[in-house]
């Protein structure tokens, strides 16, 4: 499958500058999740590290702005219906997709999303605000499953994003059973339980000692401060406080997405 063409630097502020104009939130950053057809969704297909045709019509798209900057911050892509996960998994873990379906009860009939992106652009990683950026992602995609009415979740992961999203408090667990290959986690979570899951990671990480989830990634005298950030993240995240007034939902209005359900 060739790749999308990307947009220029010229056009992909007037992309950002159009798409925060046509939202209009408080404060710095504003958080967007938008479908396929919009032209937002070519800022995210621009920035994304390998962005393709493939799964793109039931791909969902989620952009954080950076209104100083107007250039995009954080980026994320979801796909119904298990996209490239379900279609890569079996072969890569070794497992038939029929196991993986039972195993999950993926044959219920609910709405599985194939997480395939999500994250803080390159040039904030190492900027003050990127926690912000974190946060607004990792909420966008719990509202915007919400909104859906997404039942199950599924991923196939590298090591530092399974890193980072076991210690925000995803409940992931591998996928039929399978152990990483190759530094490729391939998981499985029922939407439903990320909310509680990051909540509860969130009061564990808030204590000053006791177990959680995953591993900070600083040793020594550098671990307490990051436990605080990290606990700070999962309670943002599980709650939306400080978050929801800047995230919108425009490609899931209930007729936009019924017509790209239609489509799909």
């Amino acid at each position: 499958m060739s790749p999308i063409p990307e947009l220029d630097a010229k056009a992909l502020a007037r992309h950002c500058a159009a798409a925060l104009a046509a939202h209009p939130t408080p404060g710095r950053f504003a958080a967007l999740v938008v479908g396929p057809t919009d032209p937002t969704a070519d800022v995210v297909r621009t920035v994304e590290a390998s962005s393709t045709a493939e799964h793109d019509l039931n791909s969902i798209y989620l952009l954080v702005l950076d209104r100083q900057t107007g250039q995009p911050a954080g980026a994320g892509r979801v796909v119904r219906g298990g996209g490239r996960t379900l279609d890569d998994a079996p072969e890569r873990i070794g497992r038939d997709l029929s196991a993986i379906v039972e195993a999950h009860s993926l044959h219920d009939g609910g709405l599985i999303w194939d997480l395939a992106t999500l994250s803080v652009l390159p040039a904030y990683r190492t900027d003050r605000s990127a926690v912000t950026v974190s946060a607004l992602l990792h909420r966008s995609l719990l509202r915007a499953g919400h909104r859906a009415g997404v039942r199950h979740l599924v991923a196939l992961l590298d090591s530092g994003a399974h890193r980072d999203l076991t210690l925000l408090g995803l409940p992931f667990v591998p996928m039929a059973g399978a152990e990483p290959v190759d530094g490729v986690h391939a998981v499985y979570a029922p939407f439903a339980a990320l909310e509680a899951s990051i909540a509860e990671q969130s009061r564990r990480l808030r204590r000053l000692t006791g177990p959680f989830a995953g591993e900070l990634p600083v040793r020594g005298l550098r671990r307490l401060p990051a436990r605080r950030v990290a606990a700070r993240l999962s309670g943002q995240v599980a709650t939306g406080q400080g978050l929801d007034q800047h995230i919108l939902l425009p490609g899931l209005e209930r007729r936009r997405y019924r017509g790209l359900r239609t489509r799909g």
